[in-house]
């Protein structure tokens, strides 16, 4: 339903943890102006965990309409209650968002049959498209490519955002359930790989700060340009590893205020990057061409 460069849409955000509406106006024409295929709002990288309600559905809202309808928007509408997922997918919906991003219920470690209900539900709830999103690195929760098979059959889940850098998993992914519903990559350094296999894209946090040229990698990959993919990708590995120096989205949101697109904020229990790693993100947006 949705192919290429999805990027992670980081929250800008002033020193005091207040949003940033110039900026996140001025991240939503970089992203147009440099090909990116679709916006992810208020999801890991956008610090929706930090966002309260009115917050989250009104982030939503707010790139919907910056978008404009010349880009997709995905909604990050996840969360650890059934309830609140369901209650944040409609929101998602009534703001005009295309399509919902759902993670797997994190901290309270559901079983497998706890997280198909737990789907099931939201996609019975909301008819607006929806992407399931398992990333165990951060819930302490796995769903399990037999789970996946069965939510693949429910008629508005209709992708899987793969965040665990596993390519037997998402190679077993793409061949049982990849006729249902969209596989996608949520790690940049497999991504390439993952799409050469049949994935449909990648949401990226690498993206933010090299839209262009994971647009031009995805678009190589998805056309099965092994050689034209690998010659765009080259430059992007040290971003793939460093942006991930600290927890995401804290070298993410570093590298977009050194490359003055956004203020300084970022709200606790993050920090900013600590100072050790600065010059080791920095080199990596250097040789990725990136300007800071």
């Amino acid at each position: 339903m949705f192919h290429g460069s999805m990027v992670a849409l980081v929250t800008p955000m002033q020193a005091d943890g207040t949003i940033d509406a110039d900026g996140l106006r001025g991240l939503i024409e970089f992203h147009v102006a440099n090909g990116t295929d679709a916006i992810v709002a208020a999801g890991t990288t956008g610090e929706a965990s930090t966002l309260d309600h009115d917050e989250h559905c009104g982030l939503i809202k707010r790139v919907v309409e910056l978008a404009g309808g010349r880009v997709p928007v995905i909604a990050g509408t996840g969360s650890n209650s059934t309830a609140e997922a369901i209650d944040l997918t409609r929101c998602a919906m009534a703001a005009g968002a295309d399509a919902c991003l759902l993670v797997t219920p994190y901290y309270i470690k559901p079983t497998q049959e706890g997280l198909y209900r737990h789907f099931k539900a939201v996609a019975e709830a909301v008819p607006v498209p929806q992407i399931l999103y398992n990333v165990p690195g951060r819930t302490a929760v796995d769903m399990q490519v037999d789970t996946v098979d069965r939510l693949a059959d429910i008629s508005n889940i209709v992708g899987i955002k793969d965040a665990t850098g596993n390519l037997e998993r998402g190679k077993e992914l793409i061949g049982r359930c990849g006729d249902r519903m969209d596989i996608y990559s949520g790690d940049d350094a497999s991504a390439m790989e993952l799409i050469l296999m049949g994935a449909k894209g990648d949401i990226s946090v690498t993206a933010n700060v090299a839209p262009r040229a994971m647009h031009d990698m995805c678009a190589a990959a998805l056309a099965g340009d092994r050689q034209g993919a690998e010659a765009v990708n080259a430059p992007l590995l040290a971003l793939h590893k460093n942006l991930f120096v600290e927890a995401n989205p804290i070298p993410v949101k570093w590298a977009l205020y050194a490359m003055g697109l956004i203020p300084s904020g970022i709200r606790l229990p993050l920090t900013m990057l600590s100072e050790r790693h600065h010059e080791t993100v920095r080199q990596a947006l250097k040789q990725a061409g990136v300007h800071c």
